[in-house]
């Protein structure tokens, strides 16, 4: 294991390294005060705790996705392990960081809206509409995985319609309310139990030296699929997601200082990173190799492994609670993921959210497009949302290098990841049958070129920008806080 116990330390390690360089690197402003505080309307901006604001952001960005994502990507063997760590320290949590400190400069503004200032204002357009499909397809998969997933702990004893509508009703309540009622007062306790599940496996791969494989760059899929662009974008949660850039807003509303920012924004990316390696690691070893572990997915899918692994390491009891700790990962994103569209939509149409009917006629709309969405084949879905999952992180870390370079700071921490997602991208959706069908030289030549063209669009507005003085914050200085 020890490529495996080896991966967790560096992630650790990171935290405490690499955390620190981009945080400084930054230039952390601890007397400025936050949205939280500027503009508190006790709905969506709301102060919180760093303990809090720590649980809930784990569990907002924590859906199945660090768990079904490298379930799947353990196919490829330990280079999944490989992505996990360097993905999580050097793309994940600088996305996330950049995102979430960004937001909390320009009024807790989400990606949409940021994307515009700092990209242009036709980006705003286009990303408002990625990022609306973003959300409804992972609020769509939030619903459907932890539904299987309950009715195969229940046997079969609650129909899936049922489990399926209540559900929704928690969503519709959670994307409602003010933020501080439902989210703030039960996630903290969710958090505890997921990271209970998460360490009693981890305890057991260990204490049951069970034979996870060691470092190697082969390429173990049963089925020979390429590493590059496929690996990238199945693990994506654990180590990169865009899907991350529209809930760390959410919390940047809530957050009191910014110097809690890395304990928030990077310190839960490498959390949700140490539960990627830790299901990969499962999935690797449990299941006589991976043509073993192929069929189970075959016949039952991510959940399955969920289950099968629960029970195996853990026993009736604790494989219970583990497999819970897991049903509650999806659940806990995918109201986030609504309330998130939610926001941004209202924050498109500059729509105050301080009334509750106005929250309801933007919310309720997106809960019947999602209904019908549950209709379709849960694989396809997974697949789109895994395309438009990782776009979104390419335009959110092209965003983070415009605002460093803007501030004539190291912007290559995000360009260099943003580069990468970029390629691995546009490669997948002009090769992928649900794409354009081409080649895979076809689709690396395509996205070559396609790469160059954006860094060169980039460097050009980016000097320009630079040149015209573009304001990175919000101006608060009329603002003092109220007695």
């Amino acid at each position: 294991m020890y490529t495996f116990i080896g991966g967790i330390i560096l992630l650790i390690l990171g935290y405490f390294t690499y955390g620190k360089f981009v945080e400084k690197m930054f230039g952390v402003k601890e007397d400025r005060a936050t949205p939280a505080y500027v503009n508190k309307d006790d709905v969506d901006y709301v102060p919180m705790s760093t303990k809090k604001n720590a649980l809930i952001q784990l569990l907002n960005i924590a859906g199945v996705g660090p768990i079904f994502g490298p379930i799947m990507g353990a196919l490829y063997g330990p280079v999944a392990f490989i992505w996990i760590v360097f993905g999580a320290i050097f793309a994940g949590a600088v996305h996330d960081y950049l995102t979430g400190m960004i937001s909390i400069r320009n009024r807790g503004a989400h990606l949409p809206e940021l994307a515009g200032k700092f990209l242009g204002k036709i980006m705003k357009h286009v990303v408002n509409v990625f990022a609306i499909l973003l959300l409804l397809l992972v609020g769509t998969v939030f619903v459907s995985s932890p539904a299987t997933l309950i009715y195969n702990l229940m046997d079969g004893w609650m129909a899936m319609g049922a489990i399926v509508a209540v559900i929704f009703i928690y969503y519709i309540m959670a994307t409602l309310l003010p933020i501080d009622k439902i989210i703030g007062r039960f996630y903290p306790i969710f958090g505890a139990l997921l990271i209970i599940s998460a360490v009693g496996v981890l305890i057991q791969l260990v204490l049951t030296g069970a034979p996870i494989p060691e470092l190697t760059f082969e390429n173990m899929h049963p089925d020979n699929l390429p590493i590059f662009p496929l690996l990238f974008l199945t693990i994506s949660c654990g180590a990169l997601s865009g899907f991350h850039a529209t809930q760390t807003p959410i919390i940047s509303r809530t957050t009191q200082s910014e110097k809690q920012g890395r304990k928030i924004f990077y310190g839960m990316m490498i959390a949700e990173g140490v539960i990627a390696m830790i299901w990969a690691a499962a999935a690797m070893s449990l299941f006589n190799g991976y043509d073993g572990l192929s069929d189970l997915l075959a016949n039952g899918g991510p959940a399955a492994i969920v289950s099968e692994a629960s029970i195996l390491l853990l026993g009736s009891i604790g494989g219970t609670l583990a497999i819970i700790g897991v049903i509650i990962l999806p659940i806990t994103s995918g109201d986030t993921a609504f309330r998130s569209a939610r926001m941004i939509i209202a924050d498109y149409f500059n729509l105050a959210q301080k009334k509750m009917t106005s929250r309801l006629w933007i919310a309720l709309p997106l809960f019947v497009i999602s209904f019908a969405l549950t209709k379709i084949d849960f694989t396809l879905l997974w697949r789109y949302f895994s395309w438009a999952n990782q776009s979104t992180a390419a335009i959110a870390l092209w965003v983070g290098a415009m605002y460093l370079f803007i501030a004539k700071k190291n912007y290559w921490i995000a360009m260099i990841p943003a580069i990468f997602i970029t390629m691995a991208t546009t490669t997948y959706i002009i090769n992928a049958p649900i794409g354009f069908g081409l080649s895979l030289n076809a689709a690396y030549i395509g996205a070559t070129i396609i790469t160059i063209i954006i860094i060169v669009l980039f460097f050009n507005a980016a000097k320009k920008n630079r040149a015209a003085n573009l304001n990175l914050e919000e101006d608060i200085s009329n603002w003092s806080h109220p007695k």
